[in-house]
Order: C-alpha cells, then sequence, then structure tokens
C-alpha cells in the first residue's frame, strides 16, 4: 500500500486575491495572498509615494521607525492579510475613494533610494 502525507486544507473563505484594493473608507487592503506572498507581515509600516500627474501610487513596505511620514500596517491577528488606514494621503490629494475603490493589479519595482515598491494605477 503506498504511502500518503496529506495535509487538511484549512483555507476555507480565504480571500486568495493577489491584488491590493482601496476601500471606500480611505483604507489600503493587503489580502491573504499578497500579504503571504510578498512577506508584508515581515513589516511594520508603510510608506506612501505618489505621481500626482500620472495618478501613480508606488507602496513602501518597511520597519524604520525613524521615518516621519509613515503609516502603521494593520494585521489581522491571524495572518489573513493586512490594512493600511491612509485617511491624510487620500485627503491631501483629494482622492475620492467611494469612486476608486476596488481591487488593483499591481506591479512590482525596485527604485533607486527607496527600495522595493508596489505600483499601482489609480483611474
Amino acid at each position: 500500500m503506498e504511502d500518503y502525507s496529506f495535509k487538511k486544507f484549512e483555507g476555507v473563505g480565504q480571500r486568495l486575491e493577489n491584488r491590493i484594493t482601496i476601500t471606500s473608507n480611505k483604507s489600503f487592503g493587503l489580502p491573504t495572498k499578497f500579504y503571504i506572498d510578498e512577506q508584508v507581515g515581515n513589516n511594520n509600516y508603510l510608506v506612501i509615494y505618489y505621481d500626482e500627474n500620472k495618478k501613480v501610487v508606488a507602496l513602501h513596505f518597511t520597519n524604520l521607525e525613524e521615518e516621519p511620514n509613515k503609516f502603521t500596517i494593520m494585521k489581522n491577528p491571524e495572518g489573513k492579510g493586512a490594512s493600511v488606514i491612509a485617511t491624510s494621503f487620500f485627503k491631501t490629494y483629494n482622492i475620492d475613494t467611494k469612486a476608486i475603490k476596488g481591487r488593483y493589479t499591481w506591479e512590482k519595482r525596485e527604485l533607486e533610494g527607496i527600495g522595493v515598491v508596489y505600483i499601482i494605477k489609480l483611474p
């Protein structure tokens, strides 16, 4: 008789979305798959960069406590994703999150002087 190594599937109801979300209440959502695949849990903060002319956001995850312009990553205690409340960012640039809420495909890039960022293009 052949021997198998079964592992119980415990992901019922998990959001396996590998896109970054923007919520109507001025937050970035980091679904489970993105959170795990991109190892977001290894960081505590998010720094946001914005190209206002092209409406492109770059998200940089960091542990740099000295960074004065950082947002705290609110991690799900069960490791099922995270979110970042970024009200001041959205208000500063008059971005109506109710109008643009949704899931965004991202592009991972290394930017000189910053490091790895995740770029999303707003409508």
